[in-house]
């Protein structure tokens, strides 16, 4: 059993400058298998309304603990991830089951990401991109790394969990979490300079 930790390498109020930032660190350790997953916080009815609209092909879930446990009729159980194509035209009735999270998972490296930046809106998201792979660094003490191999780029926040708002955008390349002797933070700062940029903050824990 292992962890990732998460170093933030950039921080942009431009998005159009994050996504390319954080392609630029995707491409180093990009695989033929490599995913790209999106997620996206709707807060409120109109939001999840214009969600549904411009990404047709995502799911809805609700991680409110006093959510109802039966949907009212027309519905889909929003507890358990629902299509977004599930969605009635009038939404009225999910207000009980806000927020919402709208999500896409495990898709191909450069289907999604475009689009789902530009209609993303100013609540907070990301991007994630996984199943990379960093390289070796023998001359640095740095072994390569396969599972936590990721970047992730916050969308219109500043932590992982998507629950500290911002007005930048912030890119975070991942480790693989050892025994806090610094190797951590030593590879963070490698891969970051592999694309010209450095470590700007501290790591984020999953």
């Amino acid at each position: 059993m292992s962890n990732d930790v998460a170093y933030p390498v950039f921080r942009t109020p431009d998005l159009d400058l994050a996504l390319r930032v954080a392609r630029q660190m995707v491409a180093f350790g990009a695989q033929p298998y490599s995913e790209v997953s999106v997620e996206a916080e709707a807060p409120t009815v109109a939001e999840v309304g214009r969600l549904r609209d411009v990404l047709p092909d995502s799911w809805f879930t609700c991680w409110n603990m006093d959510a109802p446990t039966a949907p009212p009729p027309g519905i889909p159980d929003l507890t358990c991830s629902a299509p977004t194509r599930a969605l009635p035209d009038n939404l009225a009735d999910i207000q009980v089951y806000l927020p919402l999270t709208l999500s896409m998972l495990d898709q191909p490296l450069g289907s999604i990401e475009d689009h789902f930046a530009a209609v993303v809106g100013p609540h907070p998201a990301q991007i994630h991109w996984d199943s990379l792979s960093w390289p070796e660094a023998p001359e640095r003490d740095l072994y390569g790394e396969n599972k936590h191999a990721e970047v992730t780029l916050l969308l219109n926040c500043d932590s992982r969990e998507l629950d500290a708002r911002a007005d930048t955008h912030l890119v975070l390349v991942h480790v693989r979490r050892c025994n806090g002797d610094g190797f951590e933070d030593r590879f963070a700062e490698w891969l970051a300079e592999q694309i010209g940029q450095k470590v700007i903050g501290a790591p984020q824990h999953s």
